[in-house]
């Protein structure tokens, strides 16, 4: 492992793993904020408030535009990686997040709730950008290790974003609950949020994603473009081999170019395959098939409804309101630790038993909760239960879940089928993201504490299925990984 190399990966991984993971969480502290901010807005327009439901559904699609967005990023990536490079690509994606936080930071100001929704869907265009680059230019023996440090940075992310939103810093909370006494909102028992000067800091809080974006773009020129891709899709041998002697800190890089000119030589006869082509090819059926399980599997287990509403999930668990803050950190540092664990463990134990490992603990915790949840009121001590059940999903997600479909996907292919097998993982990744974000209040609304038994039984089901199916890829050249499945 040189300084370069490890250098790219930071780089790479805290310009855009790490804002994934910030806005994945950053919307679940100030959630009363915005429902309070687009309540108000409503009541200036139209002259009476939003009732609880058009509220909550408002609410949901703020939460999860942002993986719309992302399917769109992800959709649109393999034509710019074609026409801009690696590291072009990231360079121009840079500038959405700027223009994201824009919007974002403006938003309260010019009393536009729209402003909020398109900057999210903005940010999630640009995370859905994931790019092969890290994988493409780590040794085989580092492919693992440098291919969770975005998970890392995802966890980093999300506690950055925790931190940030305790009521000490870019969170606070107003001490006065304020009933809006106008339109159908007076009808319900409960008071409507509406804005007060405490709620200044949300605009804020949403858009410092703009402080990791500025340092990449500044940083990224430093860097040369990816081997693999100047070699195999430009045939730019003596940059590939300037690249890999700059990364690698050594001069003796052919064996690793021979590597890449056998792959090469193999696909000179084959063309590139489109999502169709990928998905009727019957020599790919099964390494197709487990990026289809595994990450829709990855997000409909549940870990995004507790990052989307941990501080909900922690108030119907009984925990009390000033203490919710603090005890969402918590699980944060945690999620860092266990990710650490799993990025230092993954070239040693290896992928399949990290992974399967990871979703079983989630599939228990997920009933855990819902034990606890149901036992609460006759069990005091169970909301503590359901603290640690919801640390279990975040750590068992971020040991091996959390990275391992990411860098399945690209050690399961060779580069002809690699542009639309990300298409399709990163497709179903997004898709899956959105409906969990989307229906997961409403699901908690009409299923109670029983909708956590859904994502038992899926993390137990994909569990299952790399256990029977999924062969270990430690260690393994491309090549290599395609002839077991053959």
């Amino acid at each position: 492992l040189t300084f370069p190399l490890l250098s790219v990966t930071l780089l790479v991984s805290f310009g855009s793993s790490m804002l994934y993971g910030y806005n994945l969480a950053v919307v679940n502290s100030p959630a009363v904020h915005i429902k309070a901010f687009y309540n108000t807005t409503w009541a200036q327009r139209y002259g009476h408030g939003l009732a609880p439901g058009p509220l909550t559904l408002l609410y949901s699609l703020t939460v999860s535009i942002f993986a719309l967005g992302g399917l769109v990023g992800s959709l649109l990536v393999g034509m710019l990686v074609d026409r801009y490079g690696r590291n072009g690509t990231l360079s121009r994606s840079t500038f959405l997040v700027l223009l994201a936080g824009g919007f974002m930071g403006f938003s309260r100001q010019l009393g536009s709730p729209e402003m909020v929704i398109i900057g999210r869907s903005i940010t999630g265009l640009h995370s859905g950008k994931v790019l092969p680059g890290i994988r493409e230019i780590a040794p085989k023996n580092l492919r693992g290790f440098l291919g969770l440090v975005p998970s890392i940075f995802i966890c980093l992310g999300v506690f950055f974003a925790q931190v940030l939103g305790l009521p000490e810093l870019l969170g606070k909370v107003s001490t006065i609950a304020q009933p809006m006494h106008t339109g159908p909102c007076s009808i319900f028992p409960m008071t409507c949020p509406i804005l007060t000067p405490q709620d200044r800091f949300w605009p804020l809080f949403l858009s410092v994603v703009v402080i990791p974006a500025s340092l990449q773009l500044l940083l990224l020129h430093c860097f040369p473009e990816s081997p693999r891709y100047l070699l195999i899709e430009r045939n730019d041998i003596c940059g590939a081999t300037k690249a890999l002697r700059w990364f690698l800190r050594t001069a003796d890089v052919q064996d690793v170019i021979e590597e890449m000119k056998k792959e090469q030589r193999s696909l000179s006869s084959v063309k590139m395959v489109s999502v169709w082509q990928l998905l009727r090819d019957p020599s790919v059926r099964w390494q197709t098939l487990s990026v289809v399980v595994v990450n829709a599997g990855m997000q409909l287990s549940g870990i995004d409804a507790i990052w989307f509403y941990t501080n909900t999930i922690f108030k119907n668990a009984g925990i009390p309101v000033s203490q919710i803050p603090y005890t969402t950190v918590g699980t944060g540092a945690i999620e860092v630790v266990a990710g650490l664990i799993g990025c230092f463990t993954i070239e040693k134990l290896g992928r399949r038993p990290l992974t399967i490992t990871g979703f079983c603990a989630m599939g228990i915790c997920s009933a855990g909760i819902t034990v606890s949840l149901l036992l609460q009121t006759t069990v005091p001590w169970m909301r503590y239960i359901a603290v640690t059940c919801v640390v279990g999903i975040i750590a068992g997600f971020c040991m091996g879940p959390a990275g391992v479909p990411f860098l399945m996907t690209a050690e399961l292919f060779t580069q002809s089928h690699r542009p639309a097998a990300y298409i399709v993982g990163g497709s179903l990744n997004w898709l899956c993201n959105f409906t969990v974000g989307f229906i997961f209040p409403f699901l908690q609304m009409s299923a109670g504490a029983f909708c956590y038994l859904v994502f038992c039984g899926i993390c137990l089901l994909v569990a299952l299925y790399i256990y029977l199916i999924i062969p270990e890829t430690k260690n393994k050249t491309f090549m290599e990984i395609s002839h077991i499945f053959a």
